[in-house]
Order: structure tokens, then sequence, then C-alpha cells
């Protein structure tokens, strides 16, 4: 069947999630969906590698819906893990969305806040679980998830979970949860990590890739300043968002500290609502920010990478990268917030001396050059501070020490070893003699010299 025909009635969905998703908006299956779908509805393990904003999460929350149909008993019969809260959110979302026509019951569970509304549905009986791993174990060692019913998993954004370190919770999570089941692994690339993971959580899968791993949309428009130094950047900012056509603008930052100094920066400059996320953030604010960003009441949304995944949001029209992110994956997640649903979208990169480096490495993995766009000549382009340029040069010795070993840099000074001159030593010794001589007249005075000549 031509794929141009091809519709969500021909993966004999029920009616109740078909109404769903007409009622969604969606007239076509993306490339995931058309591929994932029939092997989750037959029952296959899934291995899906798909670049952000493909609409892979409605890959397995409509074969999940579809499984596990309607509510019955207590107890979880499908658990979603996800690495962030903000993940956890979106995947909620979806299953709202999909599920509005059925009676199933589902809870969310993730850190940031106390757990007894958790717990209270838990108590309440659910059929799904959305949850970031280490909220999981901890209801689990609390006796308030029972997971012998479980005959569903899902990993999603697995290379991420990866790489915060999650590894050994999902592990103790696999002990515990019923070894026949359905398992459905999900992530944006595929590195020797998520390869050498999905042999031992799938069993015999089949592997879906719409794209080649960590590509980057076609719908993305990308480019990168060189730019000397911070004030630089900062000037370079406030340029491009003088510019109206910039209207739902997500600024990516490194740290905590440069996301709150930006955001402090252009709250003062008046140019449109602003709001910051990230990690130090109260769960309430970070959700509330998201929620009006996504209303399009903010203009201007600051995060750190906690917010690169999980934020579904249909119509950003730029994504700035403040900093060059040292997660070289986080690059194709973060502009993955624009360009989505076939929507044309722009990304701008500030890269710092110190950052050619690593932007170089992410034009490997991303296969593709970047073009470089030159500041305009209305921006004020400052002298580097000393301090600023020293932390740049030192940064940039250690790169190639990393490249090279035997790389002495910038900064090897050469160990001289101390070498006294002939009248030093002289009168070094004199005083060594003359000490020795004071003792051992003392200790005659005493009686207690003994001559071993």
């Amino acid at each position: 069947m031509p794929d141009s025909t091809l519709t969500f009635e021909n993966f004999k969905l029920n009616k109740q999630l078909l109404e769903a998703v007409s009622d969604a908006g969606y007239t076509k299956p993306t490339p995931i969906q058309e591929k994932a779908l029939p092997l989750a509805l037959s029952g296959h393990d899934v291995l899906g590698i798909a670049q952000t904003g493909t609409g892979k999460t409605a890959a397995y929350v409509l074969p999940l819906l579809m499984k596990v149909k309607y509510a019955q008993g207590m107890h979880p019969r499908a658990l979603i893990l996800a690495p962030t809260r903000e993940l956890v959110m979106q995947i909620e979302e979806a299953v709202v969305t999909f599920g509005k026509y059925t009676d199933l019951r589902y809870v969310c569970l993730y850190g940031g806040l106390g757990p007894k509304t958790q717990i209270e549905k838990l108590q309440a009986g659910v059929d799904i679980i959305i949850s970031t791993p280490g909220r999981f174990i901890d209801l689990y060692k609390k006796g308030e998830i029972f997971t012998k019913e479980i005959k569903t998993m899902i990993l999603d954004e697995a290379d991420k979970m990866l790489d915060m370190g999650f590894m050994p919770q999902i592990r103790s999570i696999l002990e515990f949860i019923p070894v026949k089941r359905q398992n459905l692994l999900f992530s944006a690339t595929f590195g020797p990590k998520v390869e050498k993971f999905s042999q031992e959580f799938l069993e015999f899968p089949e592997r879906v890739e719409v794209a080649p791993q960590a590509t980057t949309a076609e719908t993305i428009q990308q480019v990168k300043y060189d730019v000397p130094n911070i004030k630089t950047k900062i000037n370079l900012l406030i340029h491009l968002l003088k510019d109206e056509n910039l209207n739902r603008v997500i600024i990516f930052a490194k740290s905590r500290k440069n996301a709150e100094s930006v955001f402090n920066f252009l709250e003062r400059k008046k140019l449109g609502e602003i709001r910051v996320i990230h990690a130090n953030k109260g769960q309430n604010t970070r959700i509330n920010s998201m929620e009006d960003f996504k209303a399009g009441d903010v203009r201007i949304l600051v995060a750190t990478d906690v917010a690169a995944r999980g934020l579904d949001i249909s119509m950003v029209s730029h994504v700035i990268n403040f900093d060059v992110p040292l997660i070289y994956e986080d690059y194709v997640h973060r502009i993955g917030r624009t360009g989505r649903a076939e929507n044309e979208g722009f990304a701008i990169t500030f890269i710092n001396p110190a950052e050619e480096y690593h932007f170089e490495k992410i034009q490997e993995i991303i296969r593709m050059e970047v073009p470089r766009v030159q500041i305009p000549a209305e921006v004020d382009i400052t002298q580097t501070p000393f301090e600023e340029k020293q932390g740049y040069e030192r940064e940039i010795d250690n790169q190639k020490k990393k490249d090279n070993p035997d790389y002495k840099g910038a900064f090897h000074e050469k160990k001289v070893k101390y070498r006294p001159n002939p009248d030093q030593k002289k009168e070094k010794r004199g005083n060594k003699n003359s000490k020795a001589k004071r003792n051992r007249n003392q200790l005659k005075s005493q009686g207690k010299w003994k001559n071993k000549g």
C-alpha cells in the first residue's frame, strides 16, 4: 500500500483510540509510527532509533493503550521509564490525549515533590505507571508498587538515561518485574552504551530506524557564530532578540549559573516575557514556566539541558545554544525543540575559542558542517578579559592533551633543578659543621659524650 494512503485505521486500532487520534488532529502516521506501530501491536520487542520531534511517543503509547485496553484490577500492567520529570509529564500528555475515550488509569511518579499524592493514586488502582527510575524504586521499596502483573516495559530516551547514570537503577528494576514481558526501547542515538544495554534488555528485537542516528531534522536551519568571549555572546544575543521573527525562543546554557546570568541580563533589557528553568527551580515553578511558554504567554525560555528533552512544544521558532553542550548528543535534542511536526525551525549556536573543539565533534556526530555566519557589524565585539582568555587557553591545552598525551601545552613549565653556587654550598656546609660542633661540646659538658674513635 503506498505511503500516501496509509492512515491510522490501517493499524486496526480500536474505535476509542482512532477517535482520540482524529481529535488530536493526526491524519497520517509519521515514519517512526508507520514502522513501529505494527511491530509493537504484534507483540515484538522493538528497538526504535529516531530523532526527537518525529512522533516516537505516539509510536509506543498507541500500541500500549491498545494492549492494556481498559481498567482492570488494582495493580499496574505496564511501566514506562523516562530519565526526567519533564519527559514523564510529556508522556503523560500523550497518554491523556490518546486515552481520553478509555477508562484506563495511570500515575506519574517523579521526584521533586512529596510522594503522598502519588501513593494515593497507586493505592486507588492503576493500569499504567510512567516514572523516573529513582522514584519507582523508592515507592517499590516502601511496598507501594506491586509488579507481578507488569507485562509491558518501555524505556524512552534510553541514551539520556544511560548518560545520566541510571543503568544500576534500571538493572534493579529488571530484577523485580516479570521476565516474561514485551519490551520497547526508544533512543535518539545508538552509541555503544545503548547497543550494549539493548542486548541485555531486549529479546530478539525488531530494529526500527527512520533516519541515520544522531541526525538533525531537515526542517531545521542551522548556523554557527564564532564569538570571542561571553560579553560578545550577550551583545549578539540582544541583537538577535530585537528581531520580532524570534517570537518563541529557547536559549540553552551549560550550567545553572550561566542560565541565571543570561536570564537576569535579558530581563533587564525588557525584550518580552521571559522565564528560566533548571534543576534548582522548584517543580511547580518549572511546570508553570513551561505551560506559559507553550501557551505563548512567554517569548523567551532560558534553560539548562534538564529541559533539552521532554519539551513537546510544536511552535518554537528558534533555539539558541548560548553554550555548546559537552554531551555532544544533547545538541540533537536541544535543536530538536524547533522544526517539529514538519514546521520550519532555526538553530543558532555561539562558539567561543574553547568550544570549537567540542563543536567539531558535534559536526562529526551529525555528519554535516554547520554554516558559519559573521557577527553583524552592529554588534559590539568586546576585548576578551585576561582571565577569561587564560581560561580558554588552559581548556584548549587540555583538549590537545586529550588528543595527544605527548603535547606539553602553552602552560607547561619545565622543571629546573635547583643548583646552588659553590659559595652557597660552602656556607651551608660551614653552618652544618658549626651546629654539629656545638652539639658535641654540649654533650661533653654533660658527661654524655662517647668518643667512638
